[in-house]
């Protein structure tokens, strides 16, 4: 059941409430006012009531839709866990009367993260909208300028490498098999601990790998090849209790609902682990390193390579981003882009979900280098865009130097150079350098939230500004 968003006080807590109200928090009192829109509450509760078809009147009460959204907007705001979130709530009076939980009781981390994980991309989305629809309403985005650029955000995972991602397929493969024969009659599913033998062979691998003489290269070889030998057992294994299952001739005396979601994990896991296999013995023994869709990660397998250039990390492991900003700071626009796609390939997207959000395109519009290319510059002032800025790449002509010299051209570069702020804004105060949601909705969910966030607050500053300058421009007056 939706819990109601007019929250009664209580009576013992009123006095206590006078004095808490006292207590201010610079960051959050200027979002408070925007999370009261209406429509940002209503959607929360479509999301909230489209679980079942009784949601709305039966079962046992949840978060309200306005204190869901409230802390959806502190976690990623401060960068918490679940865990922090629930502790924070429970003994700081601050971020209670944020929440509008006041004297009441907060759930559980657990209830946090299923709730959480109903809001999915589509809501994310609109409720992404709604906030940018704000923003202009309030005059903060009139949608006349456009900045856009690509960043890198990392997935939750260890440092990919083939021994730990066998490693890795052992451990839940024997886990799964393990529950699987606590169901079954005893000796049926006879399953072997190799925990021992792995963290013996992934030691020697890791010490063979410190040097790269060919004594190191044979011995990280053998390793390697007793490593392939356990993961190979333990596949061949998960197979064959996958195939009994599936024809009924598991004997089973236990729980059938914990025998199939365990088989159910096993039928995840078995493809990549064999896909590790694959990749493992290209590596080793035919020199590929290019294999087609190569696994980084077995519990977030939409992790794929970025490489961005950068000197102190040239391989970073997680998905690109394009984020697209007009003014005041504003993200009028993310995506999720496929593998390590050039930049160039983002440009007209980035104009067109513009049009689409402001109705109209860009006066001016810019990005980096890395956008460039004759053919963008066309369709863009195809699209109606009047200043193209895009610097182009290698020796220019005497034609194009003339142009990038031009004082429209320069300001619109100076301007192009904030968006490295924003970027950094996001990953920093906004949590989204690594996004610890699971599975790549999960990942859309995360980085749409820290956008969220993130123009919320964009927002409020610019509130608090422009209130600020009213007022000193009234003392003036009145002074004068």
């Amino acid at each position: 059941m939706i819990s109601s968003t007019q929250h009664q006080s209580w009576l013992f807590y009123m006095p206590l409430a006078k004095q808490a109200a006292l207590l201010k928090d610079d960051l959050l009192e200027p979002v408070d006012q925007l999370l009261d829109d209406p429509q940002l509450i209503e959607l929360i509760r479509e999301c909230l009531a489209s679980r079942c078809p009784a949601s709305t009147r039966t079962g046992r009460k949840g978060i309200a839709p306005d204190r869901l959204l409230r802390c959806c907007v502190l976690k990623h705001m401060k960068g918490w866990s679940f865990r922090d979130l629930e502790r924070e709530l429970r003994c700081n009076l601050i971020y209670r009367r944020f929440t509008h939980f006041d004297a009441e009781a907060t759930p559980d981390f657990t209830t946090f993260s299923r709730t959480f994980a109903l809001l999915g991309h589509s809501v994310t989305e609109k409720i992404h909208r709604r906030v940018v629809g704000v923003a202009r309403e309030e005059g903060v985005a009139e949608g006349r300028k456009l900045r856009t650029d690509t960043t890198a955000v990392e997935t939750n995972v260890h440092f990919p490498t083939d021994s730990t991602l066998l490693g890795d397929g052992i451990r839940v493969l024997s886990r799964s098999l393990k529950r699987i024969a606590a169901q079954c009659k005893s000796g049926v599913v006879e399953v072997v601990s190799h925990g021992r033998a792995v963290k013996h062979r992934l030691l020697e691998i890791s010490r063979a790998a410190k040097s790269q003489s060919e004594a190191n290269r044979q011995r990280m070889r053998e390793s390697y090849d007793k490593l392939l030998t356990l993961t190979r057992k333990v596949v061949r294994q998960a197979g064959e209790v996958v195939e009994r299952w599936g024809k009924g001739k598991l004997p089973v005396i236990g729980s059938l609902l914990k025998v199939e979601v365990q088989a159910g994990q096993l039928r995840h896991f078995l493809p990549f682990v064999e896909k590790v296999m694959v990749q493992t013995r290209e590596r080793l023994w035919r020199g590929n390193t290019r294999v087609p869709d190569k696994v980084l990660s077995l519990f977030e397998p939409h992790t794929q390579v970025i490489r961005k250039g950068k000197a102190h990390k040239p391989n970073e492991f997680g998905r690109l981003v394009r984020i697209d900003e007009v003014e005041n700071g504003i993200v009028s626009g993310y995506e999720i882009l496929q593998g390590n796609a050039a930049d160039a390939n983002s440009w007209l997207p980035a104009i067109e979900h513009h049009k689409a959000c402001f109705g109209e395109a860009p006066r001016m519009a810019t990005a980096d280098r890395g956008f460039f290319s004759a053919e963008n510059e066309r369709e863009a002032e195809a699209l109606g865009v009047e200043k193209v800025a895009l610097p182009a790449r290698g020796r220019l002509s005497k034609k194009r130097a003339k142009r990038q010299k031009e004082r429209w051209f320069k300001r619109a570069l100076r301007w192009r150079a904030g968006s490295e702020r924003t970027i950094s804004h996001l990953k920093n105060p906004f949590s989204m350098k690594r996004a610890t949601y699971k599975g790549d909705p999960g990942f859309k969910r995360y980085v749409g939230w820290s956008v969220i966030t993130k123009n919320l607050f964009s927002i409020a500053r610019w509130l608090e500004h422009k209130k600020n300058k009213k007022k000193r421009g009234v003392q003036n007056v009145e002074g004068g």
